[in-house]
Formats: structure tokens, C-alpha cells, sequence
């Protein structure tokens, strides 16, 4: 399968990380993986993962290992550009190894993780409590590429989002709906794997919309457990939150593949704009 989606970069070209041998990655945050002028949280959050999974695979050579949970404080958003994540192994080991990442900036940290590697699950559950939601969105789903147009939301370019407009009040002006949004997500040219179900696990505007709170909704901590490979298809996600203090909001989101498995379960804790 190729790596170009129209005049767009695959998201996992656009995600790569590149060694320097030295426990050091290179790598480059795209314009289009953006929210309004700054890097995608949960895109950040896949970039640290591809840096420690690497940074693992040498200390533990032989089968292939994959993120199972990041922890990440957001420190300073950063700009569009070149970035240096910086590794350093915690812990080595055959069930679970731990890996530090700092990402880096003209010398300044903007993101801290800590990464779990190991081998992901690949049998069914024993026990799973998921959201009903649909496999496949509604002819009537918000495509998030059409709210792209001011230049605020430009992952609708790179990858195809749709939003259920039951319960999403705001898109009629409406306050007072519960703070619960449905959303379907999948990369454009290619199916999904752990990383992009990071992403996914952080792709729903803030649900505080639904309170009239718009505008800029930063992340301060996310962490997000994955769950198993996801199958190709959409993902589709379920985003909550239990409670609004001041600025301070949680939102928690749950990612079910197309066969109904559940792959990713984030939960953050981001600012919200002052009620008016």
C-alpha cells in the first residue's frame, strides 16, 4: 500500500521516528496533524510510543513489542517543525519494559512520558464492559474534514472523522447535553494499528462544548492503555467526562474496533475556557 494519500502523508510516514543510535530519535510534527496551529495531543502521544518501543526492541531483542500504556504531562505545546525525543530504559524486562521519553524542542521539553512495552494480547477477552455504539457512523455523521475550512481542525485532512450528532448539542447552538459525544475515526491509505488508536483516544473536540465552552482546551496529563491491535476499519469511540471544576475537566474515551474489541481507553485532564 502506498504511503501517500492525495497530497497528504500516510499517518504512519507522518509518525515515524528516526535513531540516532544514541537512545536519540529525530523526527518531524506536520502541519496537518494539527489542532488550529499546534501539534495533535494524541499524535505526540504515538511519537513518544514509536521512540520508547524502538529504545525497548534494543535492550530486549526478539519478538515484536508494542506501547500497552503512555503517561504523558504536557509541559509546552510545541510548534510545527523538527523535535528530539530523548530515551532512557527504567526498566528491562520479558513481560513489561519501561521507557522514558522526553520530547524536545530547540532545548526545551515539551512533553514527559513514560511508556510500557511488551507484546500485546491477541486473544479474546475473558470480561469486557464496553458502550454500545455502531460499528459504522450514520449517513447524517458530521465529517470533522467539513470543520476543517477555518484551518482549526486540519486532521480531517489526513485522516477521515466522523461525528454523531445525537447528543452533540452544541452543532445546533444548544446547551445543557450531557457531556458524551460518539465520534468514528480511521487513517486515510492505510488500516489502524496501537498508534493510531492513540490518537484516536484523544480525536473528539473537548465534550465541555456541550456547555458553550469553545475555544482552546489544552491537555495537561493523558494517559491511555492499549488493549489490542485493532482490526481494519473504523474505530469507533465513545468520549465522556464525570466532572467540570473551573477550568479543570476530565474526559475519558473508550476505542472499539470494527470486530467490537476494545483497543484504547484514554483518560485526561485539560483546562477548559472560564464559563462566561
Amino acid at each position: 500500500m502506498g504511503s501517500s494519500v492525495g497530497s497528504s502523508v500516510a499517518f504512519s510516514v507522518a509518525n515515524a521516528v528516526r535513531s540516532l543510535g544514541d537512545g536519540t530519535y529525530t523526527a518531524a510534527l506536520p502541519g496537518e496533524w494539527t489542532i488550529g496551529p499546534k501539534p495533535h495531543g494524541g499524535f505526540l502521544l504515538a511519537l513518544a510510543a514509536r521512540a520508547a518501543v524502538d529504545a525497548a526492541q534494543v535492550v530486549m531483542p526478539g519478538d515484536e513489542r508494542e506501547p500497552l500504556a503512555v503517561s504523558a504531562q504536557f509541559l509546552h505545546a510545541p510548534e510545527v517543525g523538527p523535535v528530539l525525543l530523548r530515551t532512557s530504559v527504567r526498566k528491562a524486562g520479558r513481560t513489561a519494559t519501561v521507557v522514558a521519553v522526553v520530547l524536545e524542542q530547540r532545548g526545551r521539553a515539551c512533553v514527559e512520558a513514560v511508556v510500557t512495552v511488551g507484546r500485546m494480547p491477541g486473544q479474546a477477552p475473558d470480561y469486557a464492559d464496553l458502550p454500545s455504539v455502531a460499528a459504522a457512523p450514520p449517513a447524517d455523521a458530521v465529517d470533522l474534514a467539513s470543520l476543517g475550512s477555518g484551518g482549526i481542525y486540519k486532521l480531517g485532512s489526513v485522516c477521515d472523522v466522523r461525528l454523531d450528532r445525537a447528543g452533540a448539542g452544541f452543532l445546533s447552538n444548544r446547551v445543557g447535553d450531557p457531556l458524551v459525544l460518539t465520534l468514528w475515526a480511521r487513517p486515510l491509505g492505510e488500516d489502524p494499528d496501537p498508534y493510531f488508536a492513540l490518537v484516536v483516544g484523544d480525536i473528539s473536540m473537548p465534550v465541555t462544548f456541550n456547555l458553550g465552552r469553545f475555544g482552546w482546551s489544552p491537555t495537561v496529563q493523558l494517559t491511555a492503555l492499549l488493549r489490542a491491535r485493532p482490526a481494519s476499519g473504523w474505530l469507533r469511540v465513545r468520549v465522556a467526562c464525570t466532572a467540570v471544576h473551573g477550568q479543570w475537566f476530565d474526559e475519558d474515551a473508550t476505542v472499539i474496533d470494527s470486530s467490537g474489541r476494545l483497543v484504547c481507553q484514554a483518560r485526561q485532564l485539560a483546562l477548559t475556557p472560564a464559563s462566561a
